[in-house]
C-alpha cells in the first residue's frame, strides 16, 4: 500500500485489492446513506428511506451505489452526467455542491431533488489537480416542492402546476449554503421545519461520502485507485454478459394498462418487448400511449429505471451494479409517449406508470422464465399528499406516503402480504409516528382478507389504511390505480381482489377514483384499500395446510377456501375435513 498520494506504477491486479476497494466504494454510499437517514426531519427520508446515494468516477460513470430505493437507478445515470456538463465542470471547486430535479433534463419527479458534490483529490498530479476524480450524489424526495397541492401531488396537467422547477444550480458554495437559493426554494414549499433539515441532510451525506473517497485515494494512492475503479467496471461488465448469456435469447412482448390518466376515463395503453440476444438486453415501449395532458406520463429515467430493475433481478444476486452493468442493456422508448414524456408533460404520477410497465417486463418474460418472474403485483406506487393548517402551532403541515400493496405468487412461494413491489422499496410510515407529527388519526390498519389471488402459490395481501381527521379540515389527494381490476394471476392462477379508495366508509360511503384531490371537513376518513397480488399455478392444487394456516391466521375466509381453494375446514374451524377437500377436489376436476 501506499500514502500520500503516491502510484504504485503498476497495473497488476491484485484480487484481494481489488475486493478491498470495491467493498469501500460501496460502504462509502451505504455511510452516505446512513448519514442522510439518521440527519433527515421528514418521515418520508428518515423512516421510510425515500432516498438514495451514488459515486461517480470522473467521466460521470456510475461506479458505486446505496440501494435504498432501485426506482432511482435511472436518475443517476440520466441526470447526474446532463447536470454537470450543463453547468459546467469549470464553474465547479472544491466544496461546492449543485442542486437538480428537472424530469425533463434527466429527473424523474420534482419532489426527487439530487445535490451532486464533484470530489477533488489534493493528491493528484498537478496537470489533472483540477479535475475531480468523482462526483457523490444524494437524491431524496422532498415531502413538498409547492405547487397546486400539499406534498406536490395532485392531478395537473403541466409540469409547471407540480412545484418548483431547479436547473442545475450552486447550492452550496466553498462548504456553505448558498443563501439565495436556500430562501428561493424555501419561499416555494410549504413543509418550512422539514425540508430544510432534509436538505442539510444531502448536504453532510455528500461531505461524509467526499471524506471516505478521499482517504481511499489517500490510502492506495491516485493512479492506484483509478485503476481499480475502471477494473470493477469491466469486471462487472464481464460478469453481466456471462449472467445475460445464460438467459433465453428471443424476443418477449407484453401489453397492459393503466386504469385512468386522472383526467379521463380512458385507459393509459402501455407495451413492452424485450429482446434478449447473445450478451445484451434491449427494452422497447414502441406502441405505448402518446403522452396525455394528465399526471401519469413517466420520464425517460423513471423507465429506464424499471428496466434496470426487471434486468437486476433475472441476474445473480451479488451482480455489482454500475456502468459495467447498464452498459449491457438498451432502452428505446419513443419521445412523446407516455414512457418517455417531452415537456411541458406532468408527470408526478409517472411512477403509476414505471411501476405497472415493470410488472409487463415479467408477464413478457413469463413463458420463457416461469421460475424467475413473479404474477402481477400491487404494481403502482400508490401515492398519498396531505396537507393541514395545524391548530396546535399554526403550521402548514404536509405528509407523503406511499401504501404498500400484494406481491405477485412465485413458482414455489407466495407473494408477500403488504409490501412495496420492484423497485419500490419504502417502508411504511409508522402510525404512531404520523399522529404525533400531523393532527389526524391513521384509525385502522390491517392486512384485508381474502384479497390475494388464489393459486397453488397465492398472492400477498393488500394493505387498509384509514386516515381520520377528527378535528381539522384537509387537502388529501389520491395518486395510484388498480381501482378496475387486480394484479393478473399466472398459470391458472386467479387475479387479486382490486384497490378501492373510499371516503367515510361504514357512514356515506363514497367510492373515490384513484387520481383526485379531495378538500375534506373535519371528521372525514379516507380509506386506502390496496389490492392483492395474483396468483400462481392452480388453486385447487395449493397443500390443503397452507390453506389452513391462512384461514387460522386470519387471512383466508372458511368460505373462500372452500370455493377458490377446494379445501373443507371442518366445524370447529381449526382442521381439515380430509373426506369432504377430496371429494370437493375430484369434483372440481
Amino acid at each position: 500500500m501506499h500514502s500520500n498520494g503516491q502510484s504504485t506504477g503498476t497495473n497488476s491486479l491484485d484480487p484481494i485489492k481489488f475486493e478491498v476497494i470495491r467493498s469501500a466504494l460501496t460502504a462509502t454510499t451505504e455511510e452516505m446513506a446512513a448519514t442522510l437517514r439518521r440527519s433527515a426531519y421528514s418521515t418520508n427520508v428518515k423512516t421510510r428511506q425515500d432516498f438514495s446515494c451514488a459515486f461517480l468516477d470522473s467521466e460521470l460513470r456510475v461506479v458505486a451505489q446505496a440501494f435504498t430505493q432501485p426506482v432511482h437507478l435511472g436518475s443517476f445515470v440520466e441526470l447526474i452526467p446532463r447536470s454537470v456538463r450543463s453547468y459546467g465542470v469549470e464553474n465547479m471547486a472544491p466544496g461546492d455542491m449543485i442542486l437538480v430535479n428537472d424530469p425533463h433534463s434527466g429527473g424523474t419527479h420534482l419532489n426527487d431533488i439530487t445535490l451532486i458534490a464533484p470530489v477533488y483529490y489534493p493528491g493528484a498530479p498537478d496537470e489533472l489537480g483540477e479535475k475531480p476524480v468523482g462526483y457523490l450524489a444524494t437524491l431524496a424526495h422532498h415531502v413538498d416542492v409547492g405547487g397546486g397541492a400539499p406534498a406536490s401531488l395532485g392531478a395537473f396537467q403541466e409540469i409547471y402546476q407540480e412545484g418548483i422547477i431547479i436547473p442545475p444550480v450552486k447550492f452550496v458554495e466553498g462548504g456553505e449554503i448558498v443563501s439565495d437559493i436556500f430562501t428561493l426554494v424555501m419561499a416555494q414549499v410549504r413543509s418550512k421545519r422539514e425540508t430544510p433539515g432534509d436538505f442539510r441532510a444531502q448536504v453532510s451525506a455528500n461531505l461524509i461520502g467526499t471524506r471516505r473517497v478521499i482517504s481511499l485515494f489517500d490510502q492506495y494512492g491516485y493512479d492506484e485507485t483509478l485503476f481499480y475503479m475502471n477494473e470493477l467496471l469491466e469486471y462487472t461488465s464481464r460478469r453481466t454478459k456471462s449472467e445475460i448469456a445464460g438467459l433465453p435469447n428471443g424476443t418477449y412482448k407484453a401489453e397492459g394498462f393503466l386504469d385512468s390518466d386522472g383526467f379521463t376515463d380512458k385507459v393509459v395503453k402501455l407495451v413492452i418487448e424485450v429482446r434478449i440476444e447473445e450478451n445484451e438486453v434491449f427494452f422497447d415501449t414502441t406502441g405505448s400511449d402518446p403522452q396525455r395532458r394528465a399526471p401519469i406520463n413517466s420520464t425517460l429515467a423513471m423507465t429506464f429505471s424499471g428496466c434496470a430493475y426487471a434486468l437486476r433481478a433475472l441476474l445473480d444476486k451479488d451482480l455489482p451494479v454500475n456502468d459495467g452493468f447498464y452498459r449491457n442493456m438498451k432502452v428505446h422508448a419513443p419521445k412523446g409517449t407516455v414512457t418517455h414524456a417531452a415537456p411541458p408533460a406532468a408527470v408526478v404520477g409517472g411512477w403509476e406508470t414505471e411501476d405497472r410497465l415493470n410488472d409487463l417486463i415479467f408477464l413478457a418474460l413469463s413463458d420463457a422464465m416461469p421460475d424467475r418472474v413473479p404474477a402481477g403485483t400491487k404494481a403502482m406506487q400508490c401515492q398519498v399528499g396531505i396537507g393541514v393548517i395545524d391548530p396546535a402551532d399554526g403550521e402548514y403541515k404536509c405528509t407523503y406516503e406511499a401504501i404498500a400493496g400484494g406481491y405477485g405468487g412465485r413458482m414455489t412461494l407466495d407473494g408477500p402480504d403488504a409490501v412495496q413491489a420492484h423497485g419500490q422499496n419504502t417502508e411504511n410510515a409508522p402510525a404512531e409516528e404520523t399522529e404525533a407529527k400531523h393532527p389526524m388519526r391513521i384509525s385502522r390498519y390491517e392486512l384485508i382478507e381474502n384479497s390475494e389471488g388464489p393459486g397453488r402459490q397465492r398472492g400477498g395481501l393488500g394493505l387498509r389504511r384509514d386516515y381520520e381527521f377528527p378535528d381539522v379540515a384537509a387537502k388529501f389527494t389520491i395518486l395510484a390505480d388498480r381501482e378496475i381490476s387486480g394484479p393478473w394471476g399466472l398459470f391458472g392462477g386467479k387475479a387479486g381482489r382490486k384497490a378501492y379508495y373510499i371516503q367515510n366508509p361504514g357512514r356515506e360511503s363514497i367510492e373515490l377514483g384513484s387520481k383526485v384531490t379531495l378538500q375534506l371537513k373535519p371528521g372525514d376518513v379516507i380509506s386506502y384499500q390496496t389490492c392483492g397480488g395474483g396468483g400462481y399455478g392452480n388453486p385447487y392444487e395449493r397443500e390443503p395446510s397452507l390453506v389452513l394456516d391462512d384461514v387460522l391466521n386470519g387471512k383466508v375466509s372458511t368460505e373462500r377456501a372452500r370455493t377458490e381453494y377446494r379445501v373443507e375446514i371442518d366445524s370447529t374451524g381449526r382442521n381439515i375435513d380430509e373426506s369432504a377437500t377430496r371429494q370437493l377436489r375430484e369434483t372440481a376436476h
